[in-house]
């Protein structure tokens, strides 16, 4: 699935040491019904983990486009009101960067190279 992160993500540390990476992500889809010129939006929220490398965190930033595989799943609960309900949650295996909409991690490589002036024959007049 490719999805945009929500929120900054987080490692937490379990008892036994094992560090896991929780990140929530939103799922961007759209739909014309037959026959109709309205296009119908739905987001789905995802609650993501990621087992494999803790380092990884420090890039999954806040709008960053990411591709995820890995293994879909519910946790089905009773909330405050009595009211049966559900999150979807997906095991991460691999993770594969497309892009931030910040530059909080990122600087633009900088060239100190002048702008060439075109060559004589390649005047207009």
């Amino acid at each position: 699935m490719t999805a945009r992160l929500t929120g900054d993500a987080k490692i937490n540390t379990l008892k036994n040491e094992k560090q896991v990476v929780n990140f929530n992500v939103a799922i961007n889809d759209s739909y014309k019904a037959k026959g109709s010129d309205e296009t119908t939006k739905i987001v789905t929220y995802v609650q993501c983990d990621y087992w494999v490398n803790p380092g990884i965190a420090q890039f999954l930033t806040k709008g960053s486009l990411v591709e995820l595989q890995g293994r879909i799943g519910v946790n089905a609960y009773t909330g405050k009101d009595g009211e049966a309900k559900a999150t979807l949650t997906f095991h991460v295996n691999t993770i594969k960067l497309h892009g931030s909409s910040s530059t909080k991690n990122e600087s633009p490589a900088k060239t100190s190279e002048p702008a060439k002036e075109p060559a004589a024959d390649d005047l207009a007049f």
